[in-house]
């Protein structure tokens, strides 16, 4: 069999056992894939350990003990003040008014909110027990989200040495330019939602302690929480608040959250925060963003969070390179 041929063969090979490997385990596709990508993030602090003198195996696992620290730093406090403040979720539904009336033009509409209150309260409890009953099933994928970056940090350099040993020297650069792309992409994700997320919690927290909210913990939380949602963020939550104080008649007080909550939590970290930290953040428009978020949310579920945006990011990078190739013609 000539080289060319074999070459072939093995390509269709790895492509086969490569989709039968996608078939068989993608229970945990989405936990390899965002070890994949955390693994991409931490690198640059896995090589600034090792510059220092570390050892591999060191420095690949402090990388991972960050990538384990953030995880929990995330995970730990929504977790803990959501389940603190359940009592109060569900004495919250349950003050609201059981008929709310609405007068339009002389004519006066009357709606009823018991359904929609039961149906919330059943929505909760299903969501609390199947979260229980996931948790052994969750520990493990978490286990193997940490050892598969351990893993991915002790022989980083490996995947990019088998694609350029099988690819020919004249596309090198194609890659090179999705490599940054990419590493772009996932730092704006992880980086930039993230500090822009924890900026966001520092600005809730005495603002809806000022409002005079009790689970002023619980609606930081979420607010910071919801800022990885691009363009709608927190102000999913400030509206949800103003619903409900204005179904407790209590028109002022929900004028009020309206207002100060756009302004201060949903608008001031993406004037204060998000600024400072844009130089890393990936070049890809709002709208492209957007559409590469619900997309990948729709089709994926939760890794379509990251994947959505990801892809799009690579697609918009081909495009570039096509146009530029076709220039580079052109010209010629």
């Amino acid at each position: 069999m000539s080289p060319s041929r074999r070459v072939l063969a093995l390509t269709g090979l790895f492509l086969a056992l490569g989709s039968l490997a996608m078939i068989t385990l993608w229970s945990v596709f989405g936990t390899v894939f965002f070890a994949i990508t955390v693994a991409y993030v931490l690198y640059p602090v896995r090589r600034r350990l090792a510059a220092r003198g570390l050892r591999p195996r060191v420095a690949a696992g402090l990388s991972t003990v960050v990538a384990f620290v953030v995880a929990l730093g995330v995970l730990t406090p929504l977790g803990y003040a959501v389940y603190v403040r359940r009592s109060t979720f569900f004495g919250l539904v349950g003050d609201l008014p059981q008929e709310v009336s609405i007068t339009v033009l002389e004519m006066t509409h009357t709606f009823t909110l018991t359904s929609i209150i039961d149906a919330v309260q059943e929505t909760a409890t299903t969501m609390a027990l199947d979260a229980a009953s996931a948790t052994p099933v969750l520990a493990l994928k978490f286990f193997l989200f940490v050892l598969l970056v351990y893993a991915l940090l002790l022989k980083p350099t490996l995947p990019a040495k088998a694609v350029y040993q099988t690819v020919p020297p004249a596309y090198h650069g194609i890659f090179e330019a999705l490599h940054e792309r990419l590493r772009d992409t996932l730092y704006g994700l992880y980086i930039l939602q993230g500090a822009t997320g924890v900026g966001t919690f520092l600005i809730a927290l005495p603002v809806f302690f000022l409002l005079g909210y009790d689970a002023t913990l619980t609606l930081a939380v979420l607010s910071g929480v919801l800022q990885f949602v691009p363009i709608i963020g927190p102000s999913v939550l400030i509206g949800v608040l103003v619903v409900v104080e204005v179904l407790a008649e209590n028109i002022a007080q929900g004028l009020l959250v309206g207002a100060v909550g756009m302004v201060f939590i949903a608008g001031l970290p993406d004037l204060i925060v998000r600024p400072r930290l844009s130089a890393i953040a990936a070049d890809l428009p709002g709208s492209l963003y957007f559409i590469g978020f619900t997309g990948g949310i729709l089709t994926m579920g939760a890794i379509g969070i990251i994947a959505g945006p990801v892809v799009i990011a690579l697609f918009a990078e081909s495009v570039e390179l096509l146009a530029s190739e076709q220039r580079a013609e052109d010209g010629a």
